[in-house]
């Protein structure tokens, strides 16, 4: 098993593209890359902190690649946006993609300049691509949300703008 950690803005919106898939073992949803060690949910969405929500994701490379997980992760984000994403504005809903090992840093380059390269966005493609950082293990609540509570987590996404924007931009 390997692990892999992406921050797509919210973490609750980054956990369902990855779910219930061959080779995926586990999605915890949690924060990386701050100066709080610890830290809670009431300290990170204050934007202080310099965490990012994250997702980290536990597979199996042999059966879903590091290389599929990257084509998963980018069209979930604006990635032209450093200032959040969506409606989630700050520091902790910036993206980017955090490798564990060389092959990692490789390949999220080469998949972020294939994305730069595409044509599909105007500005400059802004997701940081860096070491993964000690990961925290966000509060329990905060765990498969979407399926402990469905009607919040569908309005929410729906109101963000997630959904419009990547099917504008990812699958037109």
């Amino acid at each position: 098993m390997e692990q892999a950690m992406f921050a797509g803005g919210c973490f609750w919106c980054m956990v369902t593209p990855f779910e219930e898939l061959p080779g995926i073992h586990g999605i915890v949803s949690g924060y990386a890359g701050g100066t709080v060690e610890n830290p809670t949910y009431e300290q990170v969405k204050t934007g202080t902190t310099g965490h990012y929500e994250v997702v980290q994701i536990t597979y199996d490379p042999a059966v879903f690649p590091y290389s599929r997980l990257l084509e998963l992760f980018w069209p979930q984000i604006d990635p032209t946006d450093d200032g959040g994403q969506f409606q989630d504005r700050g520091t902790q809903y910036r993206t980017a993609v955090f490798y564990y090992n060389e092959e990692q840093r490789l390949a999220a380059l080469a998949s972020r300049e294939q994305v730069a390269a595409s044509g599909r966005f105007e500005g400059p493609v802004v997701t940081e691509i860096l070491p993964a950082p000690r990961f925290y293990r966000a509060e329990e609540y905060h765990q498969d949300y979407h399926k402990k509570n469905p009607k919040h987590y569908k309005e929410d996404r729906g109101q963000s703008g997630r959904d419009t924007f990547i099917a504008k931009h990812w699958y037109k």
